[in-house]
């Protein structure tokens, strides 16, 4: 059972989005009046989360710099190469100097927000649209993983 919580919004407060959140609460022990703190997010959308990993198939069978990876090895190295949705961590090497590593953040389903995945999702059609296929316009680029259906 996951440990998540779905609350909706209503004018001045967020109340439990259904019976199985509400038992979750009580579970926990909260009780009305309680103060309590969240992190909160907008669940993601199915269809963008399948979106991605079309638009990382689309990618393998359309750019030699690609083949050969897996849909989700491409929304890796595109998320590194571009530091797209990627955090930066300085190094030091000795007798090498200074430099940094890009870790890309998890684009899973719950771990992270729908607007921040948007904001990633754009950002890695432009730099493929920029790097690989700068003769694409961008709309096209995002326009082009949906028709990529279900069996890419």
């Amino acid at each position: 059972m996951s440990d998540r919580v779905y609350l909706r919004v209503a004018k001045g407060a967020l109340t439990p989005a259904d019976d199985l959140s509400a038992q979750k609460l009580r579970g926990r022990g909260y009780s009305i009046g309680d103060t309590v703190s969240a992190d909160l997010r907008k669940p993601r959308n199915p269809r963008f989360h399948r979106l991605a990993h079309q638009f990382g198939a689309m990618l393998v069978d359309n750019i030699e710099a690609f083949a050969g990876l897996d849909a989700h090895a491409v929304l890796k190295r595109i998320q590194i190469e571009g530091n797209i949705g990627c955090d930066e961590i300085a190094l030091n090497f000795p007798g090498l100097g200074p430099c940094s590593y890009r870790v890309p953040r998890s684009l899973a389903f719950d771990n992270m927000d729908e607007s921040e995945f948007q904001g990633i999702y754009a950002a890695m059609c432009e730099y493929i649209r920029r790097t690989y296929w700068p003769q694409l316009e961008t709309a096209a680029m995002e326009e082009i993983a949906p028709l990529m259906g279900e069996g890419a």
